[in-house]
């Protein structure tokens, strides 16, 4: 594998708010969360024109379900239908809503086995229809869990409308995806430093749990893909690294952008569990700003975005392998692209 460098990557879009999870689709559109206003996505043309899509009925809602500030989706996915679902990251409170074309947000999953769904980080749709669900922490606020003694995540599953925990108590659950394989399910574990897989039942059901990788000083796991081979390939907070691990578990460097001043200041602070949003909220990277996503893109899957926490743009780059084709690069998004380019709003 050769690895690219900074020279190698572009920029596309203008005027992003939080573009944490970038959401890759056939017909070259890249969708982001959006962090402005009351909350929703952007989307991102193949020209680089941006368009924003946001709630419309966000306050009302929040404040029947006792939600309190703007929707702050994270993970975003796209069902078949054309409906997005957030995962809504709120300071307190969590859920897992769908934005319609027309902007409306309705409720999903807001509490799970009787309890309120806690800032809820992640969410994927698979070829079954099942939504995977990941909640980092039940620490509030969630820098207390900024720490490698800490193991409170968990990963739920709704399977014909029915929602549970399937996995618990993981060292900061970030995003999960089923295997090319269709067997197993890959967790990122941020603050335990570990890429980790169960087994998958017919019912959604998680068993077996075992570490594909552990990962070393600089690299704190967020964004996950695969490849058209099955190897699975990370993001990297604070270090801004792409990084490759294959079925036998190696890790390899693809790309990274990482300032050593700020490594060595982070890793002081999680050695001894002062880790906070200090440490998170600043881009010490030459251009890039704190990538927590990668999505495979282009007409062959050769190409990948960026998603990133602090950026207004994202990044894209030459891949030394095609990726796997996502379960939604052909799910219909024709009225979504209607509703945003008449709106506005934009």
């Amino acid at each position: 594998m050769k690895p690219v460098n900074l020279e190698q990557l572009n920029f596309i879009g203008h005027g992003l708010v939080r573009p944490e999870c970038a959401l890759a689709h056939s017909s070259g559109v890249i969708l982001v969360p959006d962090w402005s206003g009351d909350g929703g996505v952007s989307v991102v043309f193949p020209d680089g024109q941006v368009k924003r899509h946001l709630a419309r009925n966000w306050t009302p809602l929040a404040r029947s379900l006792g939600i309190n500030g703007p929707l702050r989706p994270n993970g975003i996915c796209l069902l078949p239908s054309g409906i997005l679902l957030l995962a809504h990251l709120g300071d307190e409170r969590g859920g897992i809503f769908s934005l319609n074309p027309d902007g409306e947000v309705t409720p999903v999953l807001t509490e799970i086995e009787g309890q309120a769904l806690p800032p809820s980080n992640f969410v994927t749709v698979d070829e079954a229809g099942r939504i995977w669900i990941t909640v980092s922490t039940r620490q509030i606020p969630r820098a207390l869990a900024y720490r490698s003694d800490i193991a409170d995540g968990f990963v739920a599953v709704i399977v014909d409308g029915e929602a549970r925990i399937v996995a618990d108590d993981l060292g900061y659950t970030n995003e999960c995806l089923p295997h090319p394989d269709g067997r197993r399910l890959f967790v990122n574990e941020t603050f335990g430093r570990r890429l980790t897989s169960f087994d998958i039942a017919a019912d959604g059901s998680l068993s077996n749990r075992r570490t594909i990788a552990e990962l070393g000083q600089g690299t704190f796991p967020d964004g996950l893909a695969f490849d058209n081979r099955g190897n699975a390939w990370l993001t990297s907070i604070v270090s801004n690294r792409v990084l490759r691990v294959d079925h036998d578990g190696n890790v390899e460097i693809y790309l990274e952008d990482a300032d050593a001043n700020h490594l060595e200041w982070v890793e002081e602070a999680f050695g001894r569990h002062a880790m906070g949003r200090p440490h998170l909220d600043k881009a010490a990277g030459q251009v890039l700003r704190n990538v927590s996503n990668l999505a495979f893109c282009g007409p062959k899957l050769d190409q990948a975005v960026l998603g990133c926490l602090l950026g207004d743009q994202l990044a894209t780059m030459p891949m030394s392998v095609a990726g796997q084709t996502p379960v939604h690069w052909t799910f219909d998004i024709e009225p979504l692209i209607r509703a945003v380019k008449t709106s506005k709003s934009n």
